[in-house]
């Protein structure tokens, strides 16, 4: 007993052994996760070591890692959403599996095959991998973009398609002396499952999961949150459905409770460990004996079934008016087969439509498409760059001519216009961040296409008639090009730049700035205060800490200056200036994120007073 648990334990060491060496070497290499991935398990497989003969069984239990992350999916569609993508999924999805099933069934005949085995190898083919293609889009951080989603869309369909195959395979084959009474049955009890998992989606796992929090116990939670993937999974499977397709529905129906981030943080260790596991699995399927045996055909098939995909997925994102560059990624990325495959082939042996040779080349080819993704993908990589984003809607700036401009208008510049708008000044807005640009639009702010660190665009924006001008990026060396060309050029205009650090604040100084704020310095300020405050320490008292604190911090600045502990480049103006100076920070602040924010965050108490000052001095 004791030799088979180390033999067990042997085989747990090995694949963990593999993936924590392959993975990280292949990203590396610039390969991906997946094809590491892929690389281990063929190394440790039958073909490789031999650590493991039989992969198909430690494929069936990693299929939970993609049943997870369609959990996880789902999580992110609010029922709104989705029926939002109605017409990619059922639309795109039906014109792009119908065009492609048709064009691999003719590939499978010209390669020789019977017309069943054909169809049945072209509707596997067809069904693309969901692991890859969303792991791939994750690692791009291609998720949440519209091309993404309409990959996630076709995806879901294919799913969906799953059942239906599956149907036909037991209709088609030899042993159909099923009674029609039985197929019946089939369909009320996947009606059933589904009906049953959409009942206790709105009846019962909210009520269920505040009792458990409720509980304080957090390793329940975490096994409530399993309950429901795996749960959910089995009563689809148990309704002769997809597992992964009621993982995803289960997550639908909780990615409106307010447990759905406690959810997705506690499946995502699972979920990261089960869909390597898969990944390797897939990597120890790959039959070298049959490879090497039939060689001539796939080195044939593999090429032929991936490109005629391709081109089908292509010509359909061309007709539903995807862009050039989209449907190209989109053909490249989705033109491998999917884990799909082997459970529809695996039917089709067991009915008879298949014979042992047919099934393990078609495996064999699924799994090299698999292989190969990862590689095509990065291989045209150059042809797949994405298209710059529209300009409808944006402006570039040209002749304006407000009493001041405001250069930047990411989260701290909002806050800043906040307080010139409240008092009616004339202000001019420029930035180069297209989608806020038009996300601004939105929220009535009128933002014009324009680069600050070019002289022309400075002057074009009115900069030449400014009283103040504002500096506003989140880019040090922006800001500091900005703040050297607005110097030079637009004497009659005081410069107000945020700063991003102590050095940065040293170097704007010598450029001979009017004002500079550390972008999160009264913030932080502010945010001790209220712990002294929170610690009970009386208001006067605080207040009173906190500007010892800004003082003494302002002392250490001039003394970086006078020590000469800063030395400013040549190409700038170096002017000891003292008044113009504003309190430099003590807290290193973080780069801000694009996303339009209108509402004051953190960084409102430094913005505004940056905002107020230009307001005043305006």
């Amino acid at each position: 007993m004791a030799a088979e648990g180390g033999i067990e334990l042997v085989k747990a060491v090995a694949l963990l052994g593999a993936a924590v060496v392959a993975v990280p070497l292949f990203r590396r290499l610039g390969l991906g996760s997946v094809l590491g991935y892929l690389a281990a398990g063929l190394a440790i497989g039958p073909f490789g070591l031999a650590l493991f003969t039989d992969p198909m069984a430690i494929l069936h239990v990693a299929e939970l890692g993609v049943v997870m992350f369609l959990f996880v999916i789902g999580l992110e569609m609010r029922p709104s959403h989705l029926w939002h993508l109605r017409g990619q999924i059922f639309g795109l999805g039906t014109a792009q599996i119908s065009l492609a099933l048709a064009a691999l069934t003719g590939v499978g005949l010209l390669l020789g095959f019977t017309p069943v085995t054909a169809f049945i190898g072209a509707a596997g083919f067809v069904l693309t991998s969901t692991a890859i293609v969303v792991q791939l889009l994750v690692e791009r951080g291609d998720i949440a973009l519209p091309p993404g989603q309409k990959m996630v869309s076709v995806l879901l369909f294919e799913d969906l398609l799953i059942v239906p195959l599956l149907a036909l395979v037991a209709f088609m084959a030899p042993a159909a002396a099923e009674a029609p009474g039985s197929r019946w049955l089939d369909i009320g009890l996947g009606v059933g499952a589904v009906a049953a998992l959409v009942a206790a989606g709105l009846w019962l796992l909210n009520p269920l999961f505040r009792l458990l929090a409720a509980a304080k116990a957090r390793e329940v939670m975490t096994a409530a949150a399993l309950l429901v993937v795996l749960g959910s999974a089995l009563l689809m499977e148990l309704g002769g459905l997809s597992m992964a397709m009621g993982a995803f529905l289960a997550g639908v129906l909780l990615s409106e409770s307010t447990f759905r981030h406690q959810l997705e943080a506690d499946i995502e260790p699972f979920r990261g460990l089960l869909l390597g596991l898969f990944f390797l699995a897939v990597g120890m399927a790959l039959d070298l004996a049959v490879v090497a045996a039939n060689w001539l055909l796939i080195l044939a098939a593999v090429p032929a079934m991936m490109l005629v995909k391709a081109l089908c997925i292509y010509v359909v994102a061309r007709l539903f008016r995807s862009r050039h560059g989209e449907a190209l990624d989109r053909a490249v990325v989705m033109a491998q087969g999917g884990e799909f495959a082997f459970v529809l082939y695996a039917a089709a042996a067991a009915g008879g439509l298949l014979d042992g040779a047919a099934n393990a080349q078609l495996t064999a080819i699924v799994v090299l498409s698999m292989a190969l993704t990862p590689l095509v993908v990065l291989a045209l990589r150059p042809l797949l760059r994405k298209a710059p984003p529209s300009m409808a809607g944006v402006d570039a700036a040209d002749g304006l001519t407000g009493s001041v401009l405001l250069v930047g208008f990411g989260r701290f510049g909002q806050v800043v216009s906040q307080a010139l708008l409240a008092r009616g000044v004339d202000v001019s807005l420029i930035d180069t961040d297209i989608e806020m640009i038009q996300s601004a639009e939105r929220f009535g702010f009128k933002v014009y296409y324009g680069d600050g660190t070019r002289l022309d665009v400075l002057h074009a924006s009115g900069a030449a008639s400014a009283r103040v001008i504002l500096v506003c990026v989140d880019d040090r060396e922006a800001a500091l090009r900005i703040a050297t060309l607005a110097r030079a050029a637009f004497p009659q205009a005081r410069l107000l730049v945020r700063a991003w650090d102590r050095e940065h604040a040293l170097r704007l100084l010598a450029a001979g700035v009017d004002g500079l704020v550390r972008e999160t310095f009264e913030s932080a300020l502010q945010f001790g205060e209220d712990a002294l405050r929170l610690l009970g320490v009386e208001a006067a008292e605080a207040a009173r800490v906190r500007a010892l604190v800004r003082q003494r911090d302002a002392e250490r600045f001039q003394l970086e200056i006078a020590s000469g502990a800063f030395t400013p480049s040549s190409d700038l103006l170096y002017t000891n200036q003292p008044q113009r100076m504003r309190q430099a920070p003590l807290v290193e602040p973080r780069t801000e994120g694009r996303r339009l924010d209108l509402d004051v965050d953190s960084e409102s108490e430094s913005a505004s007073a940056s905002g107020s000052e230009a307001a005043t001095r305006g």
